[in-house]
């Protein structure tokens, strides 16, 4: 059986595992317990996963941000978009993000946004299926020093 929900505190290890396949470079997650718990209570941060026979197999990060503009409509950006490497093309990534654009638009947003730092063009490829448009828009990073 294969069902999405939102996140709940017992879902933090089996989303940690994910993560670890996503960033394989970070170190300990510290105080990822205490973050888990003010997205999992604050309004418009919504974290997703997809269930396969009992497990946690795919997830993503839906953050609904407020707007001064569109007549007052909210954005959604998509974040940590992960599925177990073992699990991969068998939709499980289409449909968790198709989840979340869903919520977004029942929570009025004119847009939903995400970036990938993957180089794969099997990765765009797959954004582009789930009806993303690469080429719309430019996105720039600066990072933290620390």
């Amino acid at each position: 059986m294969v069902w999405i929900r939102q996140a709940v505190e017992d879902d933090l290890h089996g989303i940690i595992e994910l993560y670890g396949q996503l960033n394989p470079e970070d170190s300990e997650f510290l105080e990822v317990l205490t973050a888990f718990r003010q997205i999992l209570q604050r309004e418009g941060l919504e974290i997703f996963v997809l269930e396969s026979d009992g497990r946690i197999v795919s997830t993503c990060y839906l953050n609904v941000i407020p707007n001064l503009t569109r007549s007052a409509r909210p954005y959604a950006i998509i974040e940590n978009v992960v599925t177990d490497a073992a699990c991969r093309r068998a939709g499980y990534g289409k449909r968790v993000i198709q989840h979340a654009i869903e919520y977004a638009w029942s929570q009025n947003c004119y847009k939903v946004m995400l970036m990938t730092g993957s180089k794969e063009e099997l990765t765009h490829a797959f954004y582009q299926a789930c009806g993303f448009d690469g080429d719309e828009k430019q996105a720039y990073i600066v990072r933290s020093p620390k």
